[in-house]
């Protein structure tokens, strides 16, 4: 599974970085909303188009809490395409993006608005066990972009999506065997974000 979901992943840094053109705006972004749980991100966004941009975007959560026994580590990327209403990097936005990454996380109260359904219900399970695996999906994001000056935006945005998690289920944060193996489904929130950006 993690062979796959790296050839995923490289397949669609591929495909993204082969369609930058000449004529391209670049935008380094950071997501407020994601850095407060203390998950470090960047993003990089090209214009291809009048009307439409390529992202991507890479978290990293590396971080234990209270002495390793809660943690939500993870990484994450997630390429996106977007279609602007008027022209890009500025108003309303529709794209579609992908997600995938893997985890480790134990006695966190992860609210996560959406439903988890055909295994491990993970919102509640990771209060009580430790739970390390991997994630793929997919998704349909809105958003909208203010102009703050030449080079400085700021972006709300919300997705909506889906995502099949592969984990391995243990006792507890730092030891223990291996309880079960299995896998779940997601739908709901995927992305959210309030971003300031850098644009050349």
């Amino acid at each position: 599974m993690r062979k796959f979901l790296r050839s995923t992943i490289i397949l669609i840094v591929l495909f993204f970085s082969g369609t930058i053109a000449t004529e391209a705006q670049l935008a380094v972004k950071n997501n407020l909303l994601y850095d407060l749980t203390t998950t470090p991100n960047l993003g990089l966004e090209y214009g291809v188009g009048y009307r439409s941009t390529v992202s991507l975007v890479y978290g990293l959560n590396p971080w234990s809490f209270s002495g390793g026994e809660r943690k939500a580590k993870h990484w994450v990327l997630m390429p996106e395409y977007r279609w602007w209403l008027c022209s890009r990097f500025n108003g309303h936005f529709f794209g579609v993006h992908a997600l995938g990454g893997e985890f480790n996380a134990a006695n966190m109260n992860i609210p996560v608005p959406g439903a988890f359904f055909g295994g491990d219900n993970l919102r509640s399970g990771v209060r009580d066990y430790r739970y390390q695996g991997s994630f793929l999906g997919a998704g349909a994001t809105y958003g909208y972009q203010w102009i703050l000056s030449r080079h400085w935006n700021i972006e709300a945005e919300v997705g909506v999506g889906y995502a099949h998690v592969w984990y391995d289920k243990y006792a507890c944060g730092e030891c223990g065997a291996r309880l079960a193996d299995g896998g779940t489904n997601y739908f709901g929130i995927t992305k959210f974000g309030i971003s300031f950006l850098y644009l050349f």
